[in-house]
């Protein structure tokens, strides 16, 4: 069996805070220059995993990008929102496909760190999105082929295909993924035996266990899962649950797993672990379509700059045509 401890997972996805930091402003710089130089962002990707960048669009004699043209990039906090809202969406297609937690959270986990790699001004989430759960089935042992994905959510399957390698390839293929629905199923098991001998309703802790899965997740559409191992984004979410529930003390339960096992760090530690967890819980906002409206149209530009011309035009037409059909209903009364 796979040991945490001693898993890429462990060793190479998990991060301090600026660390996270740096790796986000990184691909979002490398994106604004790709359009400071070619005039869009978008990349091409072939089937075997290889790029293609944009034509340049030169301007003038002195075949200089005209930047004054130029769309305006997505910054920092408009990346993240979008990362949001296809987290969101991929456990929206998992619910809907009726895949075990496992695979939305495996899925979940290597968009998040594709995008560690890459801006979303490089690659659109929502073909990534569908490539991540494909990828995540077939790990987690639940093929669905890419035909019946992109037919269950009306997509191109063909979308699916082309960006597996570049995924693959961007997770350095570490493909095994350790998440914390399973650490919730252990943590609960011993919580029942830890009050047998005072309490044994049942019911409870099964309630206790449906909570913390929904409040797990909360927890994957945060950074979290980038910056805590999955068994204390467990517990944050178990110690949340009991406080809906009250099934045992949980800082005693605390205490004795600590007196059972031997660890490096103190029960501080991992309460001001689990305090940090919940911090980045309740300041995440899941955003709205209607939220996402002017964001996607930033995207679209930094895509096609073109498409922002086309979209300009069909605005003053409507327009005209707004204006065109009130002068003619303010003219008919003169009529009469």
């Amino acid at each position: 069996m796979a040991d945490f401890q001693t898993s890429t997972h462990r060793s190479t996805w998990i991060f301090t805070p600026q660390d996270l930091l740096e790796k986000y402003q990184a691909s979002n710089q490398r994106a604004i220059k790709t359009l400071e130089q070619y005039g869009a962002t978008r990349l091409e990707v072939d089937v075997d995993g290889s790029l293609s960048y944009p034509k340049p669009q030169f301007e003038g004699k002195d075949n200089v990008v005209d930047r004054h043209s130029l769309p305006k990039p997505l910054n920092a906090e408009e990346e993240q929102l979008m990362r949001v809202f296809y987290e969101h969406k991929i456990q929206e297609v998992c619910g809907a496909f009726g895949f075990p937690h496992k695979i939305q959270a495996t899925a979940i986990i290597y968009f998040k760190r594709f995008y560690l790699q890459w801006s979303v001004m490089e690659h659109h989430p929502k073909h990534i999105m569908l490539t991540c759960v494909y990828a995540s089935c077939k790990v987690e042992e639940n093929h669905v082929s890419a035909e019946e994905l992109g037919k269950g959510i009306q997509q191109d399957h063909q979308v699916i295909l082309n960006n597996e390698m570049i995924v693959l390839q961007s997770l350095g293929f570490d493909l095994i993924v350790f998440a914390p629905y399973r650490s919730i199923e252990g943590f609960v098991d011993d919580m029942e035996d830890f009050c047998q001998a005072t309490d044994g309703k049942v019911q409870k802790f099964k309630d206790l266990r449906e909570t913390a899965k929904l409040e797990v997740d909360r927890t994957m559409l945060t950074d979290a899962p980038l910056l805590f191992p999955p068994g204390q984004l467990a517990l944050a979410a178990l110690r949340r649950a009991t406080e809906v529930h009250k099934v045992l003390d949980f800082e005693r339960y605390l205490e004795s797993i600590f007196s059972r096992q031997r660890s490096t760090h103190t029960i501080s530690e991992l309460i001001g672990s689990l305090n940090a967890i919940d911090s980045w819980v309740r300041e995440l906002k899941i955003p709205t379509a209607k939220d996402m409206r002017h964001i996607d149209r930033k995207l679209k530009n930094c895509w096609d700059p073109s498409s922002q011309d086309d979209s300009k035009k069909r605005e003053k037409r409507s327009k005209h045509k707004s204006k065109r059909s009130s002068n003619e209903g303010q003219a008919a009364p003169s009529i009469l």
